[in-house]
């Protein structure tokens, strides 16, 4: 059986949280820009859209404060950020 320092670390690319949260709000952007513009799927689909961006702008938000909290070298902070 293999020992966890035998294991190696995933490269930070692969850590990277950033390209995962943009690619999500940008999603949902168009997502909602295209229901807006067609009117497909009604106002609930709309709404839909809109809070699904409003919760990934909400995680981003939380996300940040978390990092710098970390950063600052807050003993409260959220670890495993940097």
């Amino acid at each position: 059986m293999a020992d966890a320092s035998d294991i190696p670390e995933l490269p930070s690319v692969l850590r990277a949280p950033e390209p995962v949260i943009i690619a999500g709000m940008l999603a949902w952007l168009v997502a909602a820009i295209a229901v807006g513009l067609t009117g497909w799927g009604g106002d609930r689909t709309l709404a839909v859209c809109l809070v699904g961006l409003a919760v990934g702008v909400l995680g981003t938000t939380i996300f940040l404060v978390q990092r710098a909290a970390v950063r600052r070298g807050d003993r409260t902070a959220q670890q495993g950020l940097d």
